[in-house]
């Protein structure tokens, strides 16, 4: 047995050997240079904590930082909300629920990057969105979805939401398949309504699921990226800047990587934080309940 055991360790230590190597190495790599004022070549000095002092005396990235606060709240909440009710509606016996999970789950295997070009054309002054909106509305309403600061922020979390609640739904009817049929049935018999049996018997049971859900919705809203720089490309007037953009605008646009690995730095320890408060919020809350 103890052998087994020791060979199953040697087969394994390859894959442990390259993810030490590309992820881990790289990550403290990442956090050295974010003590130094290294420009992409050449030599580099260490200067202690001078780059986190800049970033909290930069307005862009208290800006930036604000931005991704409200891609990833609202971002966590719409897909939450509409992850579970596709699920709830999907859980039904409907001849077509296969096809319809399908069809939902599809975005999700497209990429983020062509996902925002598709939502751009979309989106622009001629596209069919305001061909839509005129053909409502008339003329006057023709909209600059992409250049007003307010409504290109929604635009992103509609983008977002659109692609990933898919994966939301599936999370969330694997959950429900856990659900015991018979206290629902018995519920239903007692006179409970289905509102009332939903919080009372299907929530309770859905804690663990509601967990993933939010911790994982949190991290991807947390690191939106690609649909920013498909859409709006951080505009206009930096209103879609979020701290994943910066980390690529300082590092890869101004050449600045040790400026850009502090924030990359911060925004790693504020999803660690954020991440750890929810799940011991969300646990301690299902140990009191």
């Amino acid at each position: 047995m103890g052998a087994s055991r020791a060979l199953s360790w040697w087969w394994a230590l390859p894959g442990l050997l390259l993810l030490l190597l590309v992820h881990y190495v790289s990550v403290a790599l990442g956090g050295m240079y974010a003590f130094t004022d290294w420009r992409g070549i050449g030599d580099f000095d260490f200067v202690g904590f001078a780059n986190f002092a800049r970033i909290l005396s930069d307005p862009i990235t208290y800006g930036a930082l604000a931005n991704t606060a409200f891609f990833a709240f609202f971002y966590l909440i719409l897909a939450n909300a509409i992850g579970l009710l596709l699920a709830i509606g999907l859980n039904r016996a409907l001849k077509a629920k296969s096809f319809l999970r399908s069809l939902i789950f599809l975005p999700a295997v497209l990429s983020p990057l062509a996902v925002g070009y598709i939502w751009r054309f979309i989106f622009t002054f001629d596209g069919p969105a305001n061909d839509l909106v005129v053909g409502l509305w008339g003329e006057e309403s023709r909209m600059l979805w992409l250049a007003d600061v307010a409504v290109s922020r929604w635009v992103i979390v509609l983008v977002m939401v659109w692609q990933n609640v898919g994966v939301v739904m599936v999370i969330y009817l694997a959950g429900l398949a856990n659900v015991p049929p018979e206290l629902e049935e018995a519920a239903a018999v007692d006179g409970a309504s289905s509102p009332r049996r939903f919080v009372s018997i299907v929530l309770p049971s859905l804690r663990p699921t509601v967990i993933i859900v939010c911790t994982l919705l949190l991290i991807t809203g947390l690191r939106v990226f690609d649909e920013i720089i498909a859409l709006t490309g951080g505009g206009p007037y930096g209103a879609t800047e979020t701290l994943s953009t910066q980390v690529w605008r300082q590092s890869f646009v101004a050449g600045e990587f040790g400026y850009g690995s502090a924030i990359a730095m911060c925004l790693t320890v504020l999803i660690l934080i954020l991440a750890i408060t929810q799940n011991t919020l969300l646990r301690e809350r299902r140990k009191g309940e």
